[in-house]
């Protein structure tokens, strides 16, 4: 059974910093490019970050600098650091695990776990 589950959301100032942690299982972690999301009240989900599986990263405009990802392939965990946190950086914040091999993709997802960037 293929689960994403993330943790380590919450309400910061801003300013301030949270570690985001995506544990995963049920699927060979090491060959998925990993992706957060975030979907903000009223907006479509957007892409914030990715990884591939050998570690090249890349970052929307509106985070690089401030926001870094990571992955463990060693114990199936994928990070988003994020610092310097806005207002505007308040959304729920989803894990999701993409492969595509020829014509044939795996797209899985998290439940989310929501950020809060308020004084």
């Amino acid at each position: 059974q293929v689960q994403l589950v993330e943790s380590g959301g919450g309400l910061v100032q801003p300013g301030g910093s949270l570690r985001l942690s995506c544990a995963a299982s049920g699927f060979t972690f090491s060959n998925y490019a990993m992706n957060w999301y975030r979907q903000a009240p009223g907006k479509e989900r957007e892409l914030v970050a990715s990884i591939t599986p050998t570690g090249s990263s890349n970052y929307a405009d509106s985070v690089k600098g401030r926001f870094t990802i990571s992955r463990d392939n060693a114990k199936n965990l994928v990070y988003l650091q994020m610092n310097s946190l806005k207002p505007e950086d308040t959304a729920v914040y989803y894990c999701n695990g993409y492969r595509r091999l020829g014509w044939l993709s795996n797209d899985y997802w998290g439940q989310g776990t929501q950020v809060t960037v308020s004084s």
